[in-house]
């Protein structure tokens, strides 16, 4: 599908970071887009910058509150594509949607762990069987996965847990690696594509925090500053001497380096993403950091998880290590 002009693409996760830059770039191409997202202000903005960056005439782009890891909102999401896109199929499905949290199976609280599996992985699962359909009516489609570096190596580093989110990208990269044979045999006018990026320069750190609490606005709450507190613990830090506000002030410089800092940006990233679409690649690395770590736990599987093994791959990387 190398050209991408008068073709239908559904993004989840539309409102922020790759998801918007997906959108950005498919419509300058001249491709029709519908967008979910669980804020309509952020989907409002994405479609705004999509706008100011001159749309061709008679390009559709809809936009759609739903939840990814509720499958009512995600069948009540494709119902309305269809109606609102005016079409039975789509020729591109972009599962890009993803929070963070829940890290520690031992911590953290059971609900915040299953809120990010379920959004990570359900997620997936649940837009794959919806659309799946309007993909079959195409002529060709392609299906893309966001899984992640931690699909294939479970860690961020040696004093932060990360049990929810890696398993969840590791059921997204097994999923989609089966669905090559899948596809091959049952429907073969449709390919898919599995997304393993390092770290992108995205608001996913803030954002989670949102959806985990169900509060939308920048201030943290006092449950929010508890979560961060037992968060930080986890790390090994001694939170006794630190204020509410210390707190505060921690989780928002670690929101601030991780979209300021990260090596490769949302826009270098979807363009990354995009190109290996239309090659027509099934593994798609996003950023040199992710090629690093590929190449790393290739060659020593079994040291993947000591801690000299991180700190060697995260200087050679240039990731600056902190909470």
């Amino acid at each position: 599908m190398k050209d991408l002009a008068g073709r239908i693409a559904v993004i989840t996760g539309g409102g922020t970071g790759m998801g918007r830059e997906l959108a950005r770039q498919l419509v300058a191409e001249g491709c029709h887009v519908a967008l979910c997202d669980v804020s309509a202000p952020a989907m409002a903005e994405t479609k705004r910058l999509c706008e100011v960056d001159r749309v061709p005439q008679g390009l559709r782009i809809t936009t759609h509150v739903a939840d990814v890891s509720n499958e009512d909102d995600v069948k009540r999401f494709a119902a309305e594509v269809a109606e609102q896109q005016e079409t039975d199929h789509i020729h591109l499905l972009f599962n890009n949607a993803g929070i963070g949290g829940g890290g520690s199976m031992i911590v953290h609280d059971r609900s915040e762990w299953e809120r990010t599996f379920n959004v990570c992985w359900f997620g997936v699962y649940y837009c794959t069987r919806a659309f799946l359909p309007m993909l079959l009516k195409a002529d060709r489609g392609h299906i893309v996965n966001t899984s992640s570096v931690n699909g294939f190596w479970a860690s961020v580093g040696p004093s932060i847990p990360h049990t929810a989110y890696s398993a969840a990208k590791f059921a997204v990269k097994g999923f989609s690696e089966a669905l090559q044979t899948d596809l091959r045999m049952n429907a073969p006018h449709i390919r898919c594509s599995v997304v393993m990026p390092g770290h992108i320069g995205t608001a996913i750190v803030s954002n989670s925090r949102k959806i985990q609490s169900g509060n939308l606005d920048d201030k943290m709450t006092a449950t929010e500053i508890t979560q961060m507190r037992a968060r930080v613990a986890s790390m090994g830090v001694d939170v006794a001497k630190l204020s509410d506000a210390d707190i505060a002030r921690l989780a928002e410089e670690r929101a601030r380096r991780f979209l300021e800092e990260a090596p490769t940006s949302a826009a270098e990233a979807a363009r990354i993403i995009l190109d290996g679409v239309k090659a027509d690649r099934w593994r798609i690395l996003v950023g040199k950091d992710a090629e690093l770590i590929d190449r790393r736990v290739r060659e020593a599987p079994e040291r993947a998880y000591d801690i000299d093994f991180f700190q060697a791959f995260a200087k050679e990387a240039g990731w600056k290590v902190g909470s």
